[in-house]
């Protein structure tokens, strides 16, 4: 590979390390290229497979800030750098190894930091994306209802105490309407007596 070819291979490569959401190393040793094939279309276009020259990668690797991955970059390598969710693409390479146990991972980066190959593998235990999200919706929901419930129990009482009032004022007007009608009688009393006392006054100075 000529030098400007190099230096092109390593940008392109320091890119994808840079900006990928993690990088799953590797050796396709014995894959056939149809079944490589294969594998990069269940990965699907989030994920991108490629073969690629181990020195390259290590000096991709270097410049994107990444140590300690020259372990990994040993014997035929090629790169699964994952875009989208890491844990269905962890997954899809999970089940396509196990139907071709060929293709072994050596080991992973995850946002810069590097993972051996046991470590790599567990990535596919992780929960889905839409999983998560799930989870997470369903929490909100429930703290949701809790909050409602929290806010309705006040006002659930307040309508229970209104309904007994008005049950009770059907039973006894007097305990909504008594009060003001006592209130009226003395005043109405008060009103009489005046008017006679006027009609008397009035008589007598006739």
């Amino acid at each position: 590979m000529a030098r400007p070819d190099k230096a092109a291979a390593v940008a392109e490569l320091k890119k994808k390390f840079s900006n990928c959401a993690a990088a799953v190393l590797t050796d396709y040793r014995g894959l056939t290229v149809a079944e490589m094939k294969d594998l990069r279309q269940q990965l699907g276009a989030d994920t991108s497979y490629a073969v690629a020259k181990n020195t390259l990668a290590a000096i991709a690797a270097k410049e994107a800030g990444i140590e300690g991955l020259d372990d990994q970059l040993a014997g035929p390598t090629a790169i699964a750098f994952i875009n989208g969710d890491i844990a269905v693409a962890s997954k899809t390479m999970r089940s396509f190894a196990k139907e071709q146990p060929l293709l072994i991972v050596k080991g992973a980066v995850l946002e810069g930091k590097v993972m051996d190959a046991d470590m790599a593998k567990k990535l596919a235990d992780l929960e889905s994306r839409e999983v998560l999200l799930a989870k997470l919706a369903g929490g909100m929901k429930a703290s949701m209802s809790k909050a409602v419930a929290t806010f309705a129990a006040p006002l659930s009482k307040a309508a229970r105490l209104v309904g007994a009032l008005e049950t009770k004022a059907k039973e006894d007007p007097s305990v909504i309407g008594g009060a003001g009608e006592a209130d009226q009688k003395p005043q109405a009393q008060e009103a009489k007596e005046e008017s006679t006392d006027v009609a008397a006054d009035s008589a007598a100075s006739e």
